[in-house]
């Protein structure tokens, strides 16, 4: 008897080498970002992923990751696709490609629903992963396009939620205005960092924060 128990519970168990979450990482890149902000971003986010405790959430969870720039309406690319943290040598290969990543727009304007509006088709390739994560990071108000709430009823079709790195030093307050209009889905949650200068620290604890909740189904402070 226990060896059938055993064998049922075996075959119902999650592959070992299950992907626990997909994640699109998308960096603004509006008017109100200039240059060196966004260098900001993509060298604070480079080196999140090189975060000794976040590396190692994302080799083990098998983690999904792509990146996606964002501005106004029609103005959203997806400039590095789904690639699988299968180690630490996929892991430093993601972070290098971030760090050397072009700005392709800049002076227009923030069209926040559009850019989760974009991500919805790009899951769609990578449906084994157990959670689906949008990791939007902003420094101002949707302005353009689709309202980020008329998002929402396609985003909860597909599993996918939204998560925010709010950063309030053009408009303090910011966070509120995420909360209540952007972020949605399971756990959805959202991280402040009152200047840019506060980017890459805040990075690493939301990254840390969306992998603990994958692997563990833990809601973190």
């Amino acid at each position: 008897m226990r060896a059938v128990l055993v064998a049922s519970l075996t075959s119902f168990a999650a592959p070992l080498d299950a992907c626990e979450v997909a994640l699109m990482l998308a960096v603004d890149v509006s008017g109100s970002v200039d240059n060196e902000e966004y260098r900001v971003q993509a060298d604070g986010l480079a080196a999140a992923l090189l975060d000794g405790t976040v590396m190692a959430a994302l080799i083990e969870g098998k983690v999904e990751l792509a990146m996606m720039q964002w501005t106004g309406s029609g103005r959203q690319a997806v400039v590095i696709n789904w690639t699988t943290m299968k180690g630490e040598e996929e892991v430093l290969a993601f972070a290098d490609q971030v760090a050397v990543q072009r700005r392709l727009w800049r002076d227009y304007s923030t069209a926040v629903g559009e850019a989760m509006a974009l991500s919805l088709d790009y899951f769609g390739a990578v449906p084994e992963c157990k959670r689906h994560v949008i990791d939007i990071s902003g420094d101002g108000e949707s302005n353009e396009g689709r309202l980020p709430r008329s998002v929402w009823a396609d985003l909860a079709k597909s599993n996918i939620t939204v998560n925010a790195l709010v950063i309030e030093e053009s408009e303090p307050g910011l966070t509120a205005y995420f909360e209540s209009e952007v972020i949605t889905g399971p756990g959805a949650f959202a991280v402040t960092a009152m200047t840019f200068d506060d980017y890459p620290e805040q990075i690493v604890r939301k990254l840390y924060r969306e992998l603990t909740q994958a692997v563990a189904g833990l809601d973190l402070p």
